[in-house]
């Protein structure tokens, strides 16, 4: 029902009806919007100025204009509903940078590091959950906020580094979108286990299943599918092609509901087909206008929803702490141990799996929005996401100056 009425709200604002009125709601909502949109360009390029990620700045600016500080927005149906939209698109951008058979290349390190850096961080996370008193499905929560990867942020660094193509670069970024894969499976068994009241293995077997049936699914069908309208969509017009991507990123997120996944995974899956056109048809500029638009109202309100009161406290802090040390190491160990051949690059691939980013923030908007995490709990989890995105980065880059581009 909450769903429903978000989208109400949102078909009401984009049908125009409610602007048209002049009413006192459709000035609140676009000062909202005007604040938002506002914070996020101005703290995220000066967070991008001080070397920080801007999705950090972006959290930042929606704590700054939030009831805690400048209270200049609330948060509300529309905006929830436009921070939905956001992750969706963020997460089919990510999906366009994925190719299938990138993964079928990334080699046995890669899926080594990935595989370590899900088992170590989501056993971490389990037990940090169980040993502060909460329930086992907020304790699997917790682990499965440590299990995402920013392959995003990774990223950036290398590119600015010129080792996008060096060994270990390609192993952190092959075992990065490994992780998105098989994260974001895992979020659509704990979140489906939210919606229920036990948590037994029969259930957890079988959303499990459904969830990788729907991703087989949708790979078996998608790519063949693509490659034979390919012909057809060449001779397309950009901005219809552009409409095409979103209809099919749209489309696929939608099903992947009616599958009981989190819409995310369906745009993300949608993005990993649509990839392997991209370069022929040219529509990923456009797609990354609308997510540039989009994905900080996500982060904004990310900040939006903080209580800075507990976020202040000292438990919160504490328990931040540790859980921020206990996610640096489950991804540390497990690409040190995944990529032991390299020798002392296997320390680049480790630090380089640590930034959670984006990914970890959607992990615990989706907790927090089905009830499943509280506000301590969020604010926790929301500490140890910006510490790994901040830190992380600034020290591959560190280590990774000895290193020669290849």
């Amino acid at each position: 029902m909450a769903n429903t009425r978000k989208m109400l709200a949102l078909a009401l604002l984009l049908s125009g009806s409610a602007l048209a009125a002049g009413s006192e709601g459709s000035a609140q909502l676009l000062f909202s919007l005007f604040w938002v949109v506002l914070a996020a360009t101005l703290c995220g390029a000066l967070a991008g100025r001080l070397g920080i990620p801007a999705v950090v700045g972006q959290v930042g600016a929606g704590l700054l204009i939030g009831p805690g500080v400048l209270n200049l927005v609330q948060v509300n149906d529309v905006l929830l509903s436009l921070a939905e939209l956001g992750a969706v698109f963020l997460l089919f951008m990510v999906g366009l940078e994925t190719r299938f058979r990138d993964l079928l290349a990334v080699g046995k390190e890669a899926v080594a590091v990935a595989l370590l850096g899900i088992a170590l961080p989501l056993g971490l996370g389990l037990a940090f959950g169980l040993w502060q008193n909460h329930g086992l499905l907020t304790a699997l929560f917790i682990g499965t906020a440590l299990v995402a990867t920013s392959v995003g942020i990774t990223a950036k660094v290398l590119q600015e580094l010129g080792l996008l193509d060096a060994r270990f670069a390609q192993i952190i970024l092959g075992a990065a979108i490994i992780d998105d894969i098989l994260g974001l499976t895992l979020l659509a068994v704990v979140g489906s286990l939210g919606a229920g009241e036990s948590v037994g293995a029969g259930k957890v077997a079988l959303i499990l299943g459904l969830s990788l049936g729907f991703v087989a699914l949708v790979l078996a069908l998608g790519l063949p599918l693509i490659r034979r309208f390919e012909p057809r969509l060449r001779s397309l017009s950009l901005s219809r092609m552009f409409n095409v991507a979103v209809v099919v990123g749209l489309g696929v997120a939608a099903l992947s509901t009616v599958a009981g996944l989190a819409p995310i995974i369906g745009a993300f899956l949608a993005g990993m087909v649509l990839a392997e056109v991209k370069d022929e048809l040219e529509f990923e500029s456009k797609v990354h206008a609308l997510e540039a638009f989009l994905a900080p109202i996500f982060f904004v309100v990310v900040g939006l929803q903080v209580d800075l009161g507990v976020l202040g406290s000292a438990a919160v802090l504490i328990s931040g702490g540790v859980l921020t040390l206990l996610a640096v190491a489950g991804k540390l160990l497990g690409g040190v141990l995944g990529a032991r051949g390299l020798g002392r690059d296997a320390w680049l691939v480790g630090v380089g799996m640590v930034p959670r980013g984006e990914v970890g923030l959607i992990v615990i908007s989706l907790g927090l929005a089905a009830g499943i995490i509280t506000g301590p709990v969020y604010a926790q989890v929301l500490l140890m996401v910006l510490l790994t995105t901040v830190l992380a980065p600034l020290a591959l880059r560190v280590l990774a100056r000895r290193v020669q581009p290849t």
